[in-house]
Order: structure tokens, then C-alpha cells, then sequence
């Protein structure tokens, strides 16, 4: 959308009187002229089509796309066609996209565009008037339209409906009718109760009342009577890109608020501060003020009042400090961007040691829409201490990535699964980053905790600008406070030693933890560093630097646990810590890359005695275990995963058929006597590596049956019992000893296990399911599940009737599902699960096989 690309605004110079100025009396004319031949396109049965081209849509080659829906235009002569550019519509990852307004029907927009599908759509849908239904377009009801279904779109209302080089197209759209209502009817007083009545708060990261900051800035002396009012359009946080779409596209929404701000404090002069790195944003605000200026919006007697206001861009330099009100006074003065103590605050001694007006982007944006629609319009949605919406720059692991617009008071599990479309590549939720560098990470548990300032606060985060990334579960968190660490750290001015030493220490101890020669003392001691910076730091940002690592210490011990006791990642992210990614996220290690490779070349005895090394129930994992090596597979990044469980069962296969297993063993004397409770996974292994290592081992066990929750809880037709049988008598011809309808303290006495056996290692399990703890659990007709599955594998008869209700989502849940459905008496099973079927914890497996098997869920 560079300048030299775009035509004057002739339908501007159209409208307009003699005079270029616009005045109280002609503005609403405008507007209504402008609306006159709009209705006219559509009487005239034209065709609109706009491409959008924002800087996301720019990089994803929308320019090309421009291009070639104006070539079509020319090639094919189409005489009703109305172009038009606009800036981004929020929907980033869909990029490039444009979207086809045909008379009254909805509008449509198509995604991911290329050169030939252009050509399509324009032999299809402009030329047949027939949707094209393949390229899977957003249209009302259809999935990817609940990207903006959930939104509430009020500083976002003119994505994708505006030329942003155009200021007849934000006139059209309520533009500047708020400053007319300012200068009009209203005074100074007026505007800034209508403000404070209405409850913004500032969207640049504290949450600070934007009316009481007017009204402090307002009441301030200034013996010259020079006043400033600055936009704070320094949006440093990475990930974070709400400032750049509203300067990009809606750049007199910012506007206008300036103006308006200029009335309610007294001044004359707005400086807009945007970061260098934002050419596209500059080049669009310049062009607004240039437009503004020429049509008598800035400068002197605006709207033919006496009122004079004009503004200038400032480019910054890119400092992150900059985003902090005192340290981007100091750069607009020319110096360097370090904060200062407060106070004296911005309000009462700023630029140039005048009262100085900071507000940030979005809230100037939301302005100019208080003012003409009222405090009540404003506050009617949110929550009791933060009002109105908020906008997102939705990152991360999330498949829609894009801005979003939501009323305060949603939760971060509707902007997630709702608007963001849950996690990418059937990934789990882990976290969400929020607030920045600055911010801390929400776990899952806090989900459906309502979104605004104070709650925020309250969980270990901050509001911050509106950065919201999505994490999954291979998010390491202590290495992403690590990165984080590294960003504030290098970006700290160094004027206050609390955050420039000790960031840099805290940041030492992270990149330790994370190369794997961390400690216990490390954990604690960045405890201790974050709360010492947070207390003694000078601005905001040492004050919630620390946040992004107390929070994940906080919510993530464990993480930092594995990584200072067993030296490893669960998220296999720090390399420097990781073999290969499956060895390593494998529970017991097994060397999966060197079977793999072994299957590969037919050497399959080879790779099944590589299994057997370390897994002495290798049946049993080639048919039941949750596989967490193909989730962190490399080969998944690029495509789909080895299939890693599959190839260990082809191995244990080969075993089984060429007799090479079970493995018979000539059994020698063991030297010391350990005794084992429970004959579950746990006691099996533990008695398997005990043998191995020479002691003598007997396993007791309650049941009838060898093999715990893997012979009673696990259906037969996942697990045969053969299987299962197969991998207990190669334990068994092992050495081990397994006793089984032996229960201690009935058929044996714990304290003669002491005396008669060297050590006792009790492993009898998790065997009772969890309490749901509502009404009538307890009532008749309702079963526990896992006593249900022991009684269906032990062969036990069951009292169902012929349809069957499941409450859970978990993998107990969907084996009693599939176990009930089998049972002849059983017509209809239906499982109940409170959240969507995305967030089951069941493995994805079984619940495709059970809705297979006719299963409602």
C-alpha cells in the first residue's frame, strides 16, 4: 500500500466546497453525499472488491494480488467493478485476502490467495455469481467466520471497510463526528466527565483511568499556557502488533483522539511517537495529518472554531525502555530514552518541562467514540472495574493468529478455542503469555478466569499493551523465561542497578538451568532476585521484569525441577540438555532412534533385545502406551511423525513368532531379598531390574491376577491378555517371583516382610477413581469406572441397562465406554464431558475408536 501506488482522493475533491476547509456546517453534508454515492454503487448493482494491505497482508505478497485483480479488471473490461485497498482485517494467518461485496448479499473474503486463484474467483464468482466453494471461503455461519463471531469489534470497526489513504472513507464511517460533537456542544469539563464516566482505562499496560489523567493534566499550571498531548505508538513487546494495525489502517481514529484530547486539556500540539520500524504505519499517520491538514481538521480554527491543534511523528529508535512515559519524553527531547523518577509526573512537568498528556494507541482510538455515543454506550459491556474492550494480538500455537477485539470479562479460554481455534496440530494447551516481557504465563487451570486488569494482576500476569502468545505443549518454560530474561536484559537502560545487574544475574542462572548445569540454590535464588528487582527497580519496567519467571516458577516448578535433578526438558526445547528428541521424552529412555534404524535394515531380533534393555514389558507398550516420542518426533515438524509405537510392535511381533521370546534363562541363586506389593507396571519392573542386578525378588499382589491395572483396567481388545501374559513369564523366567491372591496384613504381616526380606518396595498403584463430588454420586445405578473395567476383564458379571451415560473425558472414561457398548445388554452409550471433545485428555485414538464404534459424545 506504498503512496506512490495510490490516486488522490478525487471523490473528496468531488464533494467539497470552494473552499478546501471543512466546517461544523458542511461536515455532516459530506457525510451524507458520500453515504448518496454509496447507495448509488449499489443501485447500480456494482461490485465491490477490496484487497487487503496491511503489513502482514504485504509480506504475504497481497500487493501481487492487488495486481492482478486490477489486470483482471482491465483484461476483462468490467465496467461495474469497484476497487478498493483497505489495511489489514485481523485475520493474519490467512493472508493474503480480499473480499467481494456483491449488492446485498454478505460479503465474502477469500484467504491465502495466490495469482491463480484470483483468476477463479473472477471466471466463477464475478462472472457466474456463484461462491467458490474450494477455496474454502469466510463467509457468515462458516467455521473460520467464528474467528470474528466471538469478537466485539469498536476501536476494530472499520477493518477491512476503509481506505486508510482516504479520508472520505473514515468520514463515511462516523469519522470526526465526535470532534464536531466536541468543539460544538461540549467544553473542556464536559469531555473529560464523559471520559471518566465512561471507565477507560489505559490500554498501554497499567490500566491507569484515562479520565483522571486527562483531569491531572487538565488542572495543571503551565505560566506559558504550552501543553502537549503525545501518542504513545512505541509497541516494543514481541508479538504484540495492535498499535501498528490501527496506525496502518484506521490512522484518523488516532487521530481524531488527539484532537479531542487537545480540547480537554488546553493544548495546541500532539506529537506521534512511532517506532522506526513501523515505515508503513508512518507513511500512512503522515499521509492522515497531511490529508487532515489540508481539509481543515489540524491546524488553525479546526471545523472553523477558534480551536488551533496540529501534530508532527516522531520516529523512535526502537529502545524498548522508550515505551515508558518518562524515558520517551526524554528521546522526544532529543536525548537519551531513560526513564525518570516519578514524580513529578508527565500530567504536571513533561516535554520540556510542560504538563504532558501520554496516552497509548488504542486508547486514543477509542475516543472519538465516547464522545459521540456517550459513557453509558462505552461502559455497558465489561466488567465492574475495567470497561469496554480490549484488543489482542492473538500469537502463538494457536491456529488463528490475528487481532482480536473482546469485551473485557471474556476468558482466556474463549479467545483460545472460540476465536483462536484451539491449539495448532491437535497439540495440547499449556499457557498463555500475557502482557509481554513483562507479563507472566496463565496455566490451564486458570482457563476460564475472566480477563481484565485486576484478575490479571491477581493470577501473576499483567494486561501489558495486549500480547497474548499461545503455548503448547512443547513450550519449554523455563527456556521461555530464559528468552524473555535475555530480551529485558539487553533492552534494560542500566541506569538502576537493580534491574541492569541483577536481570543479568537472573538471566546467568537461567541459561544454567537450561544447559543443564543448574541447582536446587538456582530456583531459589531467582525467587529471591525477582522479588528484590520488583521492589527496588526505578520505572515499570525493572519493576515487572521479573514477572515471566516468578510466574513459571510458580506454575511450572516441576519443569525447573527436571531440569536441575534429572537433567532433562519435558518439552525437549533445550538442546543442550536432550538426546534425541523420542529417547528423551520417553519415560524410561529407550533408545528408539537406534531400533528404528535396526527395523530399518531387517535386523529385527537386534532391535527387539535393544526394547527389551530397557523396557521389560515390551508387549505391553507396542499396543498401550501414549506414545510421547511421536509427539516430539522432528519428523512431525516438517510432516507426520514416525510412527514410533507401531514400528516397536512390528519388533515385538517378529519376537514372538521366531520363538526368541519369552527369553528362558538358566535361574541362579539371588544374593539379598527384596520384597515387592504389587504386581502392577511399577512391581514388574522394579522386580525385572532387581533380578537383573542379582537380588532375589517376590512380588505380592492382591488379585487373582498378575499384571494391576494392565489386567483389570485396560479392555481386552486393547490389551490381549496374552500379550500381557507374555511379557510377565519373560519376567517370571527372569527370576521373579509372583505371588498373587496374597494380600498383606490378611496373608501376610507387613512387619514379617521387614524381617524376612532385605528391602520392601511398596507399588500398589493409584486403584480408586477420583470423586466427582456432586449430588447423588453415590446413588444407585451409578458405578465407578474402574471397578466397572475390573469386573468386565476379570469376567464378572455387570448390571448396566441399555443405555449408558459416561461422565469424564478421560481415558478411563472412553475404555468404559467401549467396554459398556460390548456387553449385550447395551444399545446406546453416550459420553458426557463438560468442555469440547479438542480438550478431552483421552488419547485421541481412543475417542476417534469410540465414536467409530457408534458412541455419542
Amino acid at each position: 500500500m506504498p503512496m506512490k501506488d495510490k490516486e488522490v482522493d478525487k471523490d473528496f475533491i468531488l464533494i467539497k466546497d470552494a473552499s478546501k476547509k471543512i466546517t461544523a456546517q458542511n461536515l455532516k453534508d459530506i457525510k451524507e453525499k458520500i453515504l448518496k454515492e454509496n447507495s448509488l454503487n449499489e443501485s447500480l448493482r456494482k461490485i465491490k472488491i477490496t484487497v487487503h494491505l496491511g503489513t502482514c497482508g504485504i509480506a504475504s505478497d497481497a500487493q501481487l494480488i492487488a495486481d492482478t485483480v486490477r489486470e483482471e479488471i482491465d483484461k476483462r473490461n468490467l465496467k461495474n467493478i469497484v476497487f478498493t485497498t483497505s489495511g489489514c482485517v485481523g485475520f493474519c494467518s490467512l493472508e493474503p485476502m480480499m473480499t467481494i461485496e456483491c449488492f446485498n448479499a454478505e460479503p465474502v473474503t477469500y484467504h491465502s490467495l495466490e495469482s491463480d486463484k484470483v483468476k477463479t474467483i473472477f471466471d466463477i464468482h464475478i462472472g457466474k455469481g456463484e461462491i467458490v466453494q474450494e477455496l474454502n471461503p469466510i463467509i457468515k455461519d462458516s467455521v473460520l467466520a467464528d474467528f470474528y463471531k466471538y469478537q466485539e469489534s469498536r476501536v476494530l470497526r472499520n477493518r477491512g471497510k476503509i481506505d486508510p489513504f482516504k479520508i472520505t472513507d473514515y468520514i463515511s464511517h462516523d469519522g470526526y463526528q465526535g470532534l464536531l460533537k466536541a468543539i460544538t456542544q461540549l467544553d473542556s469539563a464536559e469531555i473529560i466527565r464523559i471520559v471518566s464516566q465512561s471507565g477507560l482505562r489505559g490500554r498501554g499496560g497499567a490500566g491507569f483511568p484515562t479520565g483522571k489523567k486527562w483531569e491531572f493534566c487538565r488542572n495543571a499550571k503551565s505560566p506559558s499556557g504550552i501543553k502537549y498531548v503525545v501518542c504513545n505508538g512505541d509497541e516494543g513487546d514481541p508479538g504484540a502488533f495492535m498499535d501498528r494495525n490501527l496506525l496502518e489502517s484506521d490512522p484518523h481514529s488516532v487521530l481524531e483522539g488527539m484532537i479531542i484530547a487537545g480540547i480537554a486539556i488546553g493544548s495546541e500540539k500532539g506529537y506521534a511517537y512511532i517506532r522506526a520500524e513501523y515505515p508503513l504505519a508512518i507513511e500512512v499517520f503522515s499521509h492522515a495529518i497531511n490529508e487532515s491538514r489540508e481539509y481543515g481538521l489540524l491546524g488553525e480554527n479546526i471545523l472553523g472554531s477558534k480551536f488551533n491543534f496540529d501534530v508532527e511523528i516522531y520516529q523512535g529508535a526502537g529502545a524498548f525502555v522508550c515505551g515508558e512515559e518518562t524515558a520517551l519524553i526524554r528521546s522526544l527531547e532529543g536525548k537519551m530514552g531513560m526513564p525518570k523518577p516519578k514524580p513529578p509526573f508527565p500530567a504536571n512537568e513533561g516535554l520540556y518541562g510542560k504538563p504532558t498528556l501520554i496516552n497509548n494507541v488504542e486508547t486514543l482510538s477509542n475516543i472519538p467514540q465516547i464522545i459521540l455515543n456517550g459513557a453509558e454506550w462505552f461502559n455497558k459491556i465489561g466488567t465492574q472495574t475495567s470497561k469496554g474492550t480490549k484488543i489482542f494480538a492473538l500469537t502463538g500455537a494457536v491456529n488463528n493468529v490475528g487481532l482480536v477485539e473482546v469485551p473485557m470479562g471474556i476468558s482466556i479460554r474463549d479467545i483460545v478455542f472460540k476465536i483462536g481455534g484451539g491449539i495448532r496440530r491437535g497439540k495440547k494447551f499449556k499457557a498463555v503469555q500475557l502482557g509481554g516481557p513483562s507479563g507472566g504465563c496463565i496455566p490451564e487451570k486458570f482457563l476460564d478466569v475472566p480477563i481484565d486488569y485486576e484478575k490479571v494482576k491477581e493470577i501473576g500476569a499483567i494486561m501489558g499493551s495486549g500480547g497474548m502468545i499461545v503455548l503448547d505443549e512443547d513450550t519449554c518454560m523455563v527456556d521461555l523465561s530464559r528468552y524473555f530474561m535475555d530480551f529485558i536484559q539487553e533492552e534494560s537502560c542500566g541506569q538502576c542497578v537493580p534491574c541492569r545487574i541483577g536481570t543479568k544475574r537472573m538471566l546467568e542462572r537461567l541459561e544454567s538451568i537450561t544447559y543443564g548445569n543448574g541447582s536446587s540454590a538456582d530456583i531459589e535464588e531467582l525467587g529471591k532476585l525477582g522479588s528484590s528487582i520488583k521492589e527496588t527497580s526505578l520505572c515499570g519496567l525493572g519493576k515487572t521484569a521479573p514477572n515471566p519467571v516468578l510466574s513459571t516458577i510458580q506454575y511450572f516448578g516441576d519443569e525447573y525441577e527436571a531440569h536441575v535433578k534429572e537433567k532433562r526438558c519435558p518439552a525437549v526445547a533445550c538442546r543442550q540438555i536432550i538426546s534425541s528428541p523420542c529417547q528423551h521424552t520417553c519415560p524410561i529412555g529407550t533408545e528408539a532412534q537406534v531400533y528404528i534404524s535396526l527395523i530399518a535394515n531387517g535386523r529385527f531380533e537386534e532391535a527387539f533385545n535393544n526394547i527389551l534393555k530397557d523396557n521389560p514389558l515390551p508387549s505391553v507398550c507396542a499396543r498401550v502406551c501414549h506414545h510421547p516420542c511421536e509427539y516430539k518426533c522432528e519428523a512431525g515438524k516438517w510432516g507426520d511423525p514416525i510412527a514410533i509405537r507401531a514400528l516397536k510392535r512390528s519388533a515385538t511381533d517378529y519376537a514372538l513368532k521366531a520363538g526368541v521370546y519369552p527369553v528362558k534363562k538358566e535361574l541362579k541363586a539371588g544374593k539379598e531379598k527384596v520384597a515387592i506389593i504389587g504386581a502392577g507396571p511399577s512391581g514388574l519392573t522394579a522386580g525385572y531390574s532387581l533380578v537383573s542386578m542379582g537380588y532375589d525378588v517376590t512380588i505380592f499382589d492382591e488379585q487373582e491376577v498378575a499384571g494391576g491395572a494392565l489386567a483389570v483396567y485396560i479392555p481386552q481388545y486393547r490389551l490381549p491378555k496374552d500379550m500381557l501374559n507374555f511379557d510377565i513369564q519373560n519376567i517370571r523366567n527372569a527370576g521373579v517371583k509372583i505371588h498373587t491372591n496374597t494380600k498383606i496384613s490378611r496373608d501376610i504381616q507387613f512387619a514379617s516382610l521387614l524381617n524376612d526380606y532385605k528391602a520392601v518396595y511398596i507399588a500398589t498403584g493409584a486403584g480408586k477413581s477420583r470423586k466427582l463430588n456432586i449430588a447423588n454420586e453415590g446413588a444407585d445405578g451409578v458405578l465407578d469406572a474402574l471397578e466397572f473395567l475390573k469386573d468386565v476383564n476379570l469376567s464378572k458379571k455387570v448390571n448396566i441397562g441399555n443405555h449408558v451415560g459416561v461422565v469424564g473425558g478421560g481415558n478411563a472414561a472412553v475404555d468404559a465406554a467401549r467396554a459398556a457398548i460390548r456387553i449385550k445388554d447395551c444399545n446406546k452409550v453416550t459420553v458426557i464431558y463438560r468442555r469440547t471433545k479438542a480438550e478431552m485428555p483421552a488419547f485421541e485414538e481412543e475417542i476417534n475408536a469410540m465414536i467409530e464404534e457408534g458412541i455419542e459424545i
